[in-house]
C-alpha cells in the first residue's frame, strides 16, 4: 500500500476529530455532542451530498457505465446479505444472523460522505450516479434481511409486521427520503440556482463533517468496550467481511468504469455496513434481533476500518490492480 495515501488519510483533520471523540471516552471526559445538533448535522451531510451528487449528474450523460453501477449496487445488496447470513447463523439466532447480514448489505451514508472528503483530498473526480447508487442499496438489503428472518425462524406469528410494511418503511426512512429527494433537487436545478446556495452545500460541509466525526467516534468510543465482550468471531467478521466485499467490487468494477473515483465509491459501499437505517428497520420488523450487537459491529468494529485503512486500500487496489 502506498503509504502517502495512509499517511494523508490518517492526518485527515474530519478523522483526527473520529480519534478525539474515542480519546474523550476512554479518559471518561464529559465531551458529547446534543442529540438535536447531531441529527441536524447528519441531515445536513446526506443533504449536501445528495445536491452536489443531482448537480453532477445533471451534467453528465446518462452512459452504460451508470446503468451497470445502478445494477451492480442492487445486486449487492441482494447477495452480500444473502451469503454473509449463512456464516453468521454458526455463531448467532436467526434474528441477529438476519440483522447483522442486513447491515452488511445495506451502506453507510457516513462512511459514503466520508470517502468522498478523501477523494476531495486525493483529487479525485466521481460521478454524480453514485449518491443514486448509495441510496437505492438502503431497502434491497433489508427486505432480504428480513426475509431469510422470516424463512428461518421456527416460531411464525400471525401478528409479523407485513412485508409491505417493512418495504413502505424502507423506502420512507428519513435518510434514504433526504438523499433522494436532494438528488433530484439537485438534478432540477439550474447552475446559477445551485450557486446561490453554494456557501452552504459546499464551502461548509468539511467543517460539518469533523463535528459529526467527532460524535461518531464519541459513540463508537462507549460501545466498543461492550462489544468486545462478544467475542473474536463477531471482530473478525466486522472486518473480513468488508474487506472482502470491498476487494472483491474494486476488482471487477473494473470490467465497465475506467472511473477510479466511481470504483473507489462503490467498493466503500460494499465494504460499509449500515447502523442507521437497518437499526430503525429491524426496531420495527424483527424486535428480538440485539441491536448492541448489529449496531456495534458496524460502527464501532467496521466504520473505523473503513475509514483509516480500508479506504487507502481499495484506492490502491484500484489504481494498481
Amino acid at each position: 500500500m502506498d503509504l502517502h495515501l495512509l499517511f494523508d488519510n490518517l492526518t485527515n483533520p474530519a478523522l483526527l476529530f473520529f480519534f478525539l471523540g474515542i480519546l474523550a471516552v476512554q479518559l471518561k471526559s464529559d465531551l458529547c455532542i446534543p442529540e438535536s445538533s447531531s441529527k441536524f448535522i447528519s441531515l445536513y451531510l446526506l443533504f449536501a451530498i445528495g445536491f452536489k451528487g443531482g448537480q453532477e449528474l445533471s451534467h453528465s450523460e446518462f452512459t452504460s457505465e451508470i446503468y451497470f453501477s445502478l445494477l451492480a449496487g442492487v445486486l449487492l445488496a441482494i447477495l452480500i446479505p444473502m451469503y454473509t447470513y449463512f456464516i453468521l447463523r454458526r455463531k448467532f439466532s436467526v434474528s441477529n444472523a438476519g440483522a447483522i447480514a442486513a447491515s452488511y448489505g445495506s451502506v453507510s451514508a457516513v462512511t459514503f460522505v466520508t470517502a468522498i472528503s478523501f477523494l476531495d483530498i486525493e483529487q479525485i473526480s466521481f460521478g454524480g450516479h453514485m449518491v443514486a447508487v448509495m441510496a437505492l442499496m438502503e431497502a434491497p438489503s433489508i427486505m432480504v434481511g428480513l426475509f431469510l428472518i422470516h424463512i428461518f425462524k421456527k416460531n411464525k406469528q400471525k401478528d409479523d409486521v407485513s412485508p409491505k410494511k417493512v418495504l413502505h418503511h424502507a423506502f420512507t426512512n428519513g435518510s434514504v427520503m433526504l438523499i433522494l429527494g436532494s438528488l433530484v433537487i439537485g438534478y432540477l436545478a439550474s447552475d446559477a440556482q445551485a450557486e446561490g446556495i453554494r456557501p452552504f452545500t459546499t464551502d461548509i460541509f468539511k467543517g460539518f463533517l469533523a463535528v459529526f466525526l467527532l460524535d461518531m467516534g464519541i459513540v463508537s468510543g462507549k460501545k466498543l468496550s461492550d462489544f468486545i465482550k462478544k467475542g473474536p468471531f463477531a471482530v473478525l467478521f466486522a472486518i473480513v467481511i468488508p474487506v472482502v466485499n470491498g476487494l472483491i467490487v474494486a476488482v471487477l468494477s473494473g470490467l465497465w468504469s475506467d472511473s477510479v473515483g466511481n470504483r473507489f465509491l462503490l467498493a466503500i459501499l460494499a465494504a460499509s455496513a449500515s447502523y442507521i437505517a437497518v437499526p430503525a428497520a429491524m426496531k420495527l420488523a424483527a424486535p428480538k434481533a440485539n441491536p448492541s450487537l448489529y449496531v456495534s459491529m458496524a460502527l464501532a468494529i467496521t466504520f473505523p476500518f473503513n475509514i483509516t485503512l480500508g479506504m487507502p486500500l481499495y484506492l490502491y487496489v484500484i489504481q494498481n490492480i
